[in-house]
């Protein structure tokens, strides 16, 4: 009976979900112009402090829904070895934010555009630097078409996990810190795959979580209290007068 819940329940997350990526694609917004008098300069300078994540799900034989994941490589200046999300700082030639993220997974993982079905993109999070980084949420449609291939220079290892372990009260363990007097919690997940141990952290976790919550529709089985400066999301693409 409870195996047949739960596919039942994951039958209509997904049917949500292909709703949603069908209701994207006839109501994707165009990308908005670039403002007279904005020269390459300032168009360089402004994607600089932008940045998208492809949170890429799919369903894996058993019925479970999962999320592509990388290891950085090790030889990298930033975060070198962490576990994050395929993705990258925007560049001039991008519309926007999902062709940013789409273009990253590519680069990174040679995880082809076209198979990947965007569902929507969701509340953007602001690093500590003032990095804006925009989750762009998307369906794998044929997992079997898409040959990882990752880029050496950029990534160690790529495995998957499942989404939904981002809500649980398991195989998790927080750290209280403080900014600018307020505090707040970094949570950390561990996870096995292939006999390889990762450590989920920090912004990733904050935004699987988030992704999470939207994708199953209810909050974490546990206390999130996310730090302040990650809300503090600005569009690039718009102008104040």
């Amino acid at each position: 009976m409870g195996s047949t819940s739960n596919s039942n329940s994951l039958g209509k997350v997904l049917e949500r979900l292909e709703t949603l990526a069908q209701q994207y694609r006839l109501h994707k917004p165009s990308p908005l112009p670039v403002p007279d008098g904005t020269n390459s300069t300032q168009r360089t300078l402004g994607s600089n402090k932008r940045a998208a994540v492809l949170v890429c799900l799919f369903q894996d034989p058993y019925g479970d829904l999962r999320v592509i994941l990388t290891k950085r490589a090790s030889t990298l200046s930033t975060h070198s070895g962490e576990v994050s999300l395929p993705g990258g700082k925007r560049e001039e030639g991008d519309a926007d934010d999902v062709q940013t993220a789409l273009r990253e997974a590519k680069e990174e993982i040679g995880l082809d555009p076209s198979l990947v079905n965007v569902v929507t993109v969701l509340e953007p999070f602001v690093t500590k630097i003032g990095l804006t980084v925009v989750p762009v949420l998307g369906i794998l449609s044929d997992m079997k078409a898409f040959s990882p291939s990752p880029n050496a220079a950029e990534v160690e290892a790529i495995f998957d996990a499942p989404i939904e372990m981002f809500l649980k009260d398991e195989n998790r363990r927080e750290e209280e810190r403080e900014w600018m007097g307020v505090k707040y919690l970094l949570h950390y997940f561990d996870y096995e795959a292939e006999t390889e141990k990762y450590v989920i952290w920090a912004l990733t976790a904050g935004i699987l979580i988030k992704a999470a919550s939207f994708v199953f529709e209810r909050p974490p089985a546990f206390l999130e209290k996310r730090p302040n400066f990650w809300n503090r999301a600005t569009n690039s693409n718009t102008t104040t007068t």
